[in-house]
């Protein structure tokens, strides 16, 4: 009988721990339902965030990566530009080499290393440009002198003592030109 006693006692303790429990649970869904009324723009906004941190993320992976191939582009350019000019290294130590005191063979020699250059020059889209009797052009010349000749036409070059460069379309040195009237 003892057990029937304690069972009732037990169980209003058990109806108060529901009734309590049964007082959260409402709470909890009266704030989940706040939070759903409230949860569109929250939800938003977070995306939004979430969002520009991703992008934010991918723009600097982006910029370390440009950065990296901008580097190892010019590393690679750099040194195709040194293997081709070894071939003209190569054939100035052989001419600094050789013992004799053959004046017409050094002056072959080095006429040859020339023109070898100038092709390797030409092959890496380097032209040369800047020849007496063009036309004065400012923007490839640079006149360093000037001459009153009556028999030459207005800004004709009449001297060149720098040939001018140019890499494609772009002038990498001008020429140092002497100029007619």
């Amino acid at each position: 009988m003892a057990k029937k006693k304690a069972e009732p006692t037990a169980s209003k303790e058990e109806k108060k721990e529901n009734t309590a429990a049964d007082e959260v649970i409402e709470k909890e869904e009266a704030q989940a339902e706040a939070a759903e009324q409230e949860d569109p723009v929250a939800k938003e906004l977070e995306d939004t965030k979430d969002q520009l941190r991703r992008v934010a993320a991918e723009y600097a992976n982006f910029r370390k990566r440009s950065e990296k191939e901008k580097s190892d582009s010019y590393a690679y350019a750099t040194a195709n530009v040194i293997k081709e000019l070894l071939a003209v290294i190569d054939n100035l130590e052989r001419a600094l080499s050789d013992k004799t005191e053959d004046y017409e063979g050094l002056k072959k020699g080095v006429q040859m290393t020339y023109d070898g250059l100038m092709a390797t020059l030409e092959k890496l889209g380097v032209t040369a440009y800047g020849e007496q009797g063009e036309q004065f052009d400012p923007n490839f010349h640079n006149a360093i002198m000037h001459v009153e000749d009556e028999s030459l036409e207005a800004n004709v070059i009449t001297d060149v003592f720098q040939r001018g460069y140019k890499l494609n379309d772009k002038v990498v040195r001008p020429a140092m030109v002497k100029t007619a009237n």
